[in-house]
C-alpha cells in the first residue's frame, strides 16, 4: 500500500484515463516501483517491469522470431506486450533500445522482422529515471520526451507519512489488493472522456498557454523570449485539454473550466520546454517560468 503522495497517485491515475505515459523523475527508495504494481493490481491490468541498462537490445523489450520444431518462424512476444509497463531507468540504455519504445507508445503497435503486431489495450508506459547519477546516461531526445503525457517529479514523504511507512513495511501486517475495475471499463472511460465537451474560452486558454512557451512568435510570452531557447509543441496543447477533462471527472465536474488546465499545466510543460543560457547563468527554475505564464 502506498502512503501519502496522493498528488503523485491523482496524476499517474490522470494519465492512464487520458490514455497518456507518464516520466516518474525521483530518487531511488521512494516506492516508484510499489506505486505501478499495486496501481495494476487495483486497476486489472498486467504488469511488466523492465529493468533497462546498457547492454539491453530492442528484441529484448519487443520479441524475436525464433525456429520452431517445424522448421517455421514463430514470433514469441517480449515485456512490452502487458497494459502497463514500467520501464526503469530508461536514461540508462542506449538510444537504439529507447527509441523502440517510440512506436509502442504513440501508435500502441510494434513492427519487427516486417510484421505489426498491436499491443494489448489499455497500454501505458511508467518511465522512470534517476537525478542524482548522470554519469553513464542517454538522455531522452526531444522526440522521445514529447511522448510522455506527464514528467512527475517524486519528492520525499511527509514526516507522518514516512513514520506509517516505516511502522507497516517493518511488521508482519500483510495488506491485500482487491480489483476495483477491469481493463474494458478503463477503455470504457477513456472514450468517455474524449466526448466530455469542453468550453471554447477553456480550450483557447490551454492553445494559449503552451503558445505562450514558444519564444520569438507572436503569442510568445516576454518571459519566454528572454529565458527560453525552444517551447512546447502542439502536443502540449493537446494533452492539456484532455488531461483538464480528465482531472475535471475526478473532481466531480461535468466539463473543465481553467483551473483544471492550471492543475495538469506543470507536468505536462516541465519537460517541453528548453531553458537559454540566460536562464541556466541566472539559475531560473523551469517551474518559475511556467508559473509566470500562468
Amino acid at each position: 500500500m502506498i502512503f501519502g503522495q496522493d498528488e503523485i497517485i491523482k496524476e499517474v491515475l490522470i494519465s492512464i484515463f487520458s490514455n497518456g505515459h507518464c516520466l516518474l523523475v525521483g530518487v531511488p527508495g521512494l516506492a516508484k516501483t510499489l506505486l505501478i504494481n499495486t496501481l495494476a493490481k487495483t486497476l486489472g491490468l498486467n504488469y511488466n517491469r523492465i529493468q533497462f541498462t546498457p547492454d539491453l537490445m530492442p528484441s529484448d523489450i519487443i520479441g524475436s522470431e525464433i525456429l520452431d520444431e517445424k522448421k517455421q518462424f514463430q514470433f514469441i512476444k517480449g515485456p512490452l506486450f502487458s497494459n502497463i509497463i514500467l520501464a526503469d531507468e530508461i536514461n540508462r540504455t542506449p538510444p537504439k533500445t529507447q527509441s523502440a519504445l517510440l512506436e509502442a507508445m504513440q501508435e500502441h503497435s510494434v513492427t519487427t522482422a516486417g510484421k505489426h503486431y498491436k499491443l494489448n489495450e489499455p497500454f501505458f508506459v511508467l518511465a522512470t529515471q534517476n537525478p542524482i547519477e548522470q554519469e553513464g546516461t542517454y538522455p531522452l531526445p526531444e522526440a522521445q520526451l514529447d511522448r510522455f503525457m506527464f514528467n512527475i517529479y517524486l519528492d520525499y514523504p511527509l514526516f507522518e507519512d514516512e513514520i506509517t511507512i516505516v511502522k507497516n513495511t517493518t511488521s508482519q501486517r500483510k495488506i491485500e489488493l482487491k480489483k476495483i475495475i477491469s481493463a474494458e471499463e478503463i477503455i470504457f472511460y477513456q472514450n468517455l472522456i474524449q466526448r466530455i465537451p469542453i468550453n471554447d474560452n477553456v480550450l483557447r486558454y490551454a492553445v494559449e498557454l503552451a503558445s505562450k512557451t514558444r519564444p520569438n512568435t507572436k503569442l510568445g510570452h516576454n518571459f519566454a523570449n528572454k529565458y527560453l531557447s525552444w517551447g512546447a509543441g502542439p502536443r502540449a496543447s493537446q494533452y492539456l485539454v484532455i488531461a483538464a477533462k480528465t482531472h475535471a471527472v475526478l473532481e466531480g465536474k461535468y466539463s473543465p473550466d481553467i483551473e483544471d488546465v492550471k492543475k495538469v499545466a506543470m507536468p505536462i510543460l516541465r519537460h517541453r520546454i528548453v531553458k537559454n543560457y540566460k536562464a541556466e547563468a541566472e539559475n531560473i527554475k523551469i517551474e518559475e517560468i511556467i508559473k509566470t505564464l500562468f
